[in-house]
């Protein structure tokens, strides 16, 4: 007897085939039959007029303590995502020490928070990874080492090259990462410590995650001026080390990139015809969504957040921090002077100014009658890990990326704040109904490939993202006639709609669209452990 039966479903199976009716039986986790004969189960799910597909694999997700500290993470399961890819922008909570834990705690309260009463003394990615199978997960999780930990954990927040014993102790960090599971490494370019990295110490830790086998998964220097050089540096990375490449919340942002989509597309075709394994995701909005300190220059960051505050008052600093931010632009404003009219207060630790949230810095500064980047100062004096909303994309830019040949979805959902992104909760969704039902950007059977076979074979997966006996049972049912994103930026923490059943391995995790108490995800580690040999 099978324990669960999904009865006439239109199967989309991640493979970009046509869909096909069929019964699909699961069985201790996994998939055991996908046929048009009936089958039975002690559990069976009428699924005509519906769709059965692969559950939706997050490429770029930032839920590594939600995971841990919420067991319902109704955003994630409630938009059909069953697999999420954590350590992403270079900055994550492993692999740590006792000095650089309590850093890495701080320094992306905006994304995460600060969650009281976990258990944070897991220190490398296998310890974090094991706590995952441990306490277990709502989805599955798979890690990328994030660069700006491994170089904070050698070498400090120095604005230097790193000496051959510091790049030794990086290498060596990112080794054991892969060697426990990791599934390559990420970067964070215009945040700091990252952004102080050369192309050569990249090209040096990217050569060690290719004899594993991984990818290099980065936040390039630039979304806005400097884009397309910020670009062409990733794929010279990956020609020079080997590594794959996959270019993770691919954009180009500002008025000066628009219409620029080609170029960028261009540039991975050529060095696909070149030879080189390059690929790239989205998030299917035009506004992005960071920490508020991330629009300072480089060099204000440099020695961290207590560097920071001291040069916060010092007049002479503070002048070339206001010149840089409304003047020039600085390598953290990609580029661009501010406009404080597209910068929107996500979120902020301080009681009394959460009247703040969700208001534009230009307009707090009319309500306080003071100039913008006077006012971002103060806010990001009061709490260094407040977020902000960045509305600076282009939809024509979006339109053309997500289409390319080797595009995949992500959210880039950060959960935590006052007034969160909406493709937290919504960008699958909003993917099938948006830009598939609504504007006939893709066959549905196509999209559904994006966000399921593709991200799969990227993470070199045998067993997942696709509706095939043997694989893992991660399944989403939805209809295709109503999913959509009910998310919105006024509203953001809404459950999208069309999506009633949601299984993780073979487990029920959303039933008739309402979360079980089923928390059935695993880490899913790098399979081969193989240590290759450089060419």
């Amino acid at each position: 007897m099978l324990d669960i039966v999904i009865r006439g479903a239109e199967v989309v199976d991640g493979t970009g085939a046509p869909r096909f009716r069929a019964d699909v039986g699961v069985k201790d986790g996994r998939i055991a039959a996908v046929t048009s004969d009936r089958l039975d189960a002690d559990r069976v799910i009428d699924a005509g007029g519906l769709v059965c597909s692969p559950g939706f694999i997050d490429m770029h997700a930032h839920s590594e303590l939600a995971v841990l500290t919420d067991p319902g993470h109704l955003g994630k399961l409630g938009q059909g995502c069953t697999l999420e890819v954590l350590g992403q922008d270079g900055l994550s909570y492993a692999p740590v020490d006792e000095t650089t834990a309590p850093q890495m705690w701080d320094a992306i309260s905006a994304w995460n928070g600060r969650p009281e009463g976990l258990d944070f003394s897991w220190r490398s990615v296998g310890d974090y990874l094991d706590r995952i199978d441990t306490q277990g997960s709502p989805t599955n999780v798979a890690y990328l080492v994030p660069h700006g930990t491994v170089r904070m954990l050698a070498m400090g927040w120095d604005q230097r090259p790193p000496t051959e014993s510091e790049l030794e102790a990086m290498r060596g960090h990112v080794a054991r990462g892969m060697e426990e599971g990791a599934v390559g490494i990420s970067a964070g370019l215009s945040y700091t410590p990252g952004m102080y990295a050369a192309t050569d110490e990249l090209v040096e830790l990217c050569e060690v995650v290719a004899r594993y086998g991984g990818y290099f998964g980065p936040h390039q220097r630039s979304y806005g001026a400097g884009a397309m050089e910020g670009y062409a540096e990733m794929v010279e990375i990956s020609r020079r080390s080997g590594c794959a490449l996959h270019l993770t919340h691919a954009t180009l942002n500002y008025k000066v990139n628009a219409g620029r989509a080609d170029e960028l597309l261009k540039m991975v075709d050529e060095a696909l015809d070149e030879g080189l394994d390059v690929g790239l995701d989205t998030y299917p909005y035009l506004p992005g969504m960071t920490m508020l300190a991330a629009l300072l220059p480089s060099w204000a960051m440099e020695g961290g957040y207590e560097a920071l505050f001291e040069r916060l008052t010092d007049e002479s600093t503070l002048e070339r921090i206001v010149y840089e931010l409304d003047e020039v632009g600085t390598d953290g404003s990609n580029g661009v002077p501010v406009d404080w009219r597209s910068i929107e207060l996500a979120g902020i630790g301080v009681p009394r100014l959460k009247h703040c949230v969700g208001k534009t810095i230009a307009d707090i500064a009319a309500e306080w009658s003071a100039p913008p980047v006077l006012v971002y100062l103060d806010l990001l004096g009061h709490d260094f890990g407040a977020s902000c909303l960045m509305h600076v994309g282009n939809e024509e830019n979006v339109r053309k990326i997500m289409r390319h040949r080797t595009h995949t979805g992500s959210t880039d959902g950060v959960l935590h704040g006052g007034k969160i992104h909406p493709r937290a909760w919504g960008a699958f969704a909003r993917y099938l109904g948006h830009y598939c039902r609504e504007l006939g950007l893709f066959p549905l059977e196509d999209i559904v490939a994006h966000l399921t076979g593709r991200p799969a074979a990227r993470l070199s997966l045998t067993d997942r993202g696709l509706v095939k006996p043997g694989y893992a049972a991660d399944l989403a049912v939805f209809d295709p006639e109503t999913v959509d994103a009910r998310a919105t930026f006024d509203e953001p923490r809404r459950q999208a709609e069309g999506i009633p059943y949601v299984l993780v391995n073979g487990r029920i995790a959303i039933d008739e669209g309402r979360r079980t108490g089923a928390v059935p995800g695993r880490s899913v580690r790098r399979r081969d452990r193989r240590f290759r040999h450089s060419r």
